[in-house]
């Protein structure tokens, strides 16, 4: 049987990641409180992040960006979509 979460994107019981994501408290943070589906959710949200503001993720600058994106899309008001993106 797969671990479960209340998961705070879903609001609701939901198959829970196999591993923490993410290093740290953030990440052990993310394992107790984030599904898989909303994971990747935010893995498709990262990605408009980084083709949007063309970031290069092994920059510390942008890893502390995605970071705090990161943390403000799981646990705070939310992280926004560019408003340069356009859906295909």
């Amino acid at each position: 049987m797969s671990r479960t979460v209340n998961c705070v994107i879903l609001k609701s019981e939901a198959e829970g990641l196999d591993f923490a994501p993410y290093p740290g408290a953030l990440g052990q943070k993310i394992y107790d409180n984030v599904s898989k589906e909303a994971w990747q959710r935010w893995l498709g949200h990262q990605t408009i992040l980084i083709n949007e503001y063309r970031l290069t993720p092994i920059e510390p600058e942008a890893r502390k960006f995605l970071e705090t994106e990161m943390e403000k899309y799981f646990f705070g008001e939310g992280s926004v979509t560019p408003k340069e993106f356009v859906p295909e």
